[in-house]
């Protein structure tokens, strides 16, 4: 009977491996992703609630941010992997060496633009904007203030286009005040400034605690086709993890449908994750049927739409030269994934 040599036991347990009596299940990968707290968010947010990244090998680790440009800072150190925020910050930071590719969308038309209720109140009826703001110029001496992210933001961009290309206001008779997200609500709701730029769930929020906020205009009005919350990844990421970045864009796709079909479901994994159980669940079931509330996944969606706010971005100056869309946009992950379907 031979001998059962040591070399000959490592090469039977090396053997029972690989033939899978106890295969080894590979580590997740980490993907570290930026994110604003907004509604428009909320596919990634029920996705990673959900366990869907992990079920593909993928570990989502969320970290807040105030805005955009923010996120597109944190991208420039390295400390970020994903950008689940704006698209126009992706193209500035393009131009300044960040390489991200917006793999999927999660919203549209997201960024409305409401009326603080004591401006709201004195608004004339059937007037058109300009004229409305050029009255209030003319009565108090003062620009009418409006809250909005800073210069190069979606939210920013959107309401500079609306001004410029669609309602047509003097530019004297507004003052663009740039703040983050929760400065901006706080000074809408105190008055501070006659009207800001806003967003679901913080419309929702707004609008409760003081009933007097008046929508003066929303997505659609502000940038047909708005393009709203995206999710970019780092080209450097993508092209070590091309799996983990379609299990991401599997997540989102899968997020968008929950939150279509199962609302009831997808509010509660938007309360623990996006309001830290804060957020009523009624509230987030009022703002997702909300006229801000508009959930895509699909990138080709807002192409067309992209195309015309990063033009206006140059023309305004928040962006040197405009990026070719193709190397803006990598579909190809969103495509294999509704192929494989």
């Amino acid at each position: 009977m031979p001998l059962l040599t040591r070399r000959g036991l490592n090469l039977g347990l090396l053997t029972s491996s690989v033939l899978g009596m106890r295969p080894v299940q590979a580590e997740s990968i980490a993907a570290r992703a930026g994110i604003i707290p907004v509604l428009g968010a909320s596919p990634v947010y029920v996705a990673e609630k959900e366990g869907w990244f992990n079920e593909g090998g993928l570990k989502v680790n969320l970290l807040k941010f105030e805005s955009g440009p923010d996120v597109m800072q944190a991208a420039a150190s390295g400390t970020i992997d994903v950008h689940v925020a704006g698209i126009a910050p992706v193209a500035v930071g393009r131009a300044h060496g960040i390489d991200l590719r917006v793999v999927a969308a999660t919203a549209i038309a997201e960024n409305v633009l409401v009326a603080g209720s004591k401006f709201a109140a004195g608004l004339p009826q059937n007037v058109p904007p300009a004229e409305m703001f050029k009255q209030y110029r003319q009565k108090t001496g003062q620009p009418v203030r409006i809250a909005t992210q800073p210069a190069g933001s979606v939210p920013s961009t959107n309401l500079n286009y609306w001004l410029s290309e669609v309602a047509h206001v003097d530019p004297a008779d507004v003052r663009i005040v740039s703040i983050g997200i929760d400065g901006a609500t706080q000074a809408l709701l105190s008055n501070s400034v006659e009207a800001s730029t806003i967003r679901e769930p913080i419309l929702t929020v707004a609008k409760q605690r003081d009933p007097g906020i008046k929508i003066l205009a929303l997505g659609d009005d502000l940038l047909p086709g708005q393009p709203g919350t995206v999710v970019a990844v780092s080209a450097a990421f993508a092209q070590k993890n091309p799996e983990a970045v379609r299990t991401l864009v599997k997540g989102v796709i899968r997020g968008v449908e929950l939150l279509q079909k199962e609302p009831d479901r997808a509010a509660a994994d938007i309360q623990t994750s996006l309001g830290k159980g804060m957020l009523d669940i009624a509230l987030i079931r009022q703002a997702l049927v909300s006229p801000a509330t508009h959930f895509v996944a699909d990138p080709h969606v807002i192409l067309k739409a992209t195309q015309v706010m990063l033009a206006f971005q140059k023309k305004i100056g928040t962006l040197d030269e405009v990026p070719e869309l193709t190397s803006l946009f990598d579909t190809s992950f969103y495509d294999a994934v509704i192929a494989g379907k």
